[in-house]
């Protein structure tokens, strides 16, 4: 029996086991929230709206993956997301313009940002983090020039799109008045959903996405191969600037509002969610649904620290770092009893 279980264990490859155990945690730790904190984590309406609260996080979160699946990073996402919400706001309220072409304008910023930045870091060999770093500082600096006040967007068909809610049937509950209220989430959610399953299936079933595994995992051997490493991590930067300027605009939707504060802190979320997720910083190994499950285990424990009254800002630091670490730990552990066991 333990020679049948110690066969599987090495058959199964590092990207499904790290997303296994992403899984179990996840589930552990929302069945003892609802053990432990009370039914307000059994209501399906608590876990969609971890979902709406963090859609814009889920998308940012898959681009992350991907350049972190080919050895890069990219800290500029925050950033890209502050921009085209105060964007789109400015150019709504101020400008009368309409959702469809807001949503361009975000698409047209995420892919300038993937296309400089990943020019740089393929075809000019510029380290990730430095060239991202510039961007996040130029985003930041160029949504205060934009604006520099925040201001909440009135546009009627902004809002409108902002406030259509989509039910799900069946899942709803009964309030403290007894009357029955459905559950829903928001547009943003549908979007990250989609973002999930497209970029799963270029991962999985792609020469694309082999390749990013290849690169990532070593780029030498890739280059042997006949992979276009440079063009691959382009490929790459390049998804992540679309993804972050879909995410921006899904952030937009949200809020509903432009400010040079939005999304602050959203890239570390970001990275630490692909981490928990199973993505390793060395390249190589991640997987999508992976970073999903590590978004939703980000916001569990956040409101588990919430609901546990520790609603102090160093308190949700502090879990978050210990989660991190545990993560890390847990990844170094399985790698390295792995290696000794082949």
């Amino acid at each position: 029996m333990s020679k049948g279980f110690g066969n599987k264990f090495k058959n199964i490859s590092d990207t499904n086991l790290l997303l296994t155990i992403t899984v179990v945690v996840f589930f552990v730790m929302y069945i003892g929230a609802i053990i432990f904190q009370g039914e307000g984590f059994l209501k399906p309406q608590t876990f969609f709206n971890i979902l709406n609260a963090n859609a814009a996080l889920i998308i940012l979160s898959c681009g992350m993956s991907l350049v972190m699946i080919t050895g890069g990073i990219d800290i500029s996402v925050g950033g890209v997301t502050a921009l085209v919400s105060m964007c789109c706001a400015v150019y709504l309220d101020y400008k009368g313009g309409n959702v469809a072409m807001a949503a361009l304008i975000a698409l047209v910023i995420g892919l300038g940002f993937g296309l400089v930045q990943g020019w740089l870091i393929a075809y000019l060999d510029i380290q990730p983090f430095i060239v991202t770093l510039a961007g996040m500082f130029f985003a930041r600096g160029m949504t205060t020039i934009v604006n520099t006040n925040p201001f909440n967007v009135a546009n009627e068909e902004f809002v409108a799109l902002k406030n259509t809610r989509v039910i799900i049937p069946g899942m709803g509950s009964v309030n403290k008045l007894g009357k029955y209220v459905n559950a829903y989430v928001e547009i943003g959610v549908i979007v990250a959903i989609l973002v999930v399953i497209i970029m799963f299936c270029v991962l999985k079933w792609t020469k694309l996405g082999r390749n990013f595994y290849a690169v990532g995992g070593n780029s030498q051997s890739a280059l042997m191969l006949g992979i276009n490493v440079k063009r691959t991590r382009f490929i790459a930067h390049l998804l992540c600037g679309i993804l972050a300027g879909i995410g921006g605009f899904v952030y937009f939707l949200h809020v509903g509002s432009g400010s040079a504060s939005h999304a602050s802190g959203a890239e570390m979320n970001a990275i630490a969610s692909s981490i928990i997720g199973g993505t390793m910083l060395t390249g190589g190994v991640g997987n999508i649904i992976g970073t999903f499950f590590g978004v939703l285990s980000l916001s569990t424990i956040q409101n588990i620290v919430s609901s546990a009254g520790l609603d102090e800002a160093w308190w949700t630091g502090i879990t978050v770092a210990a989660m991190l670490c545990l993560f890390l730990v847990i990844q170094s552990v399985v790698m390295s009893v792995r290696k000794k066991g082949m």
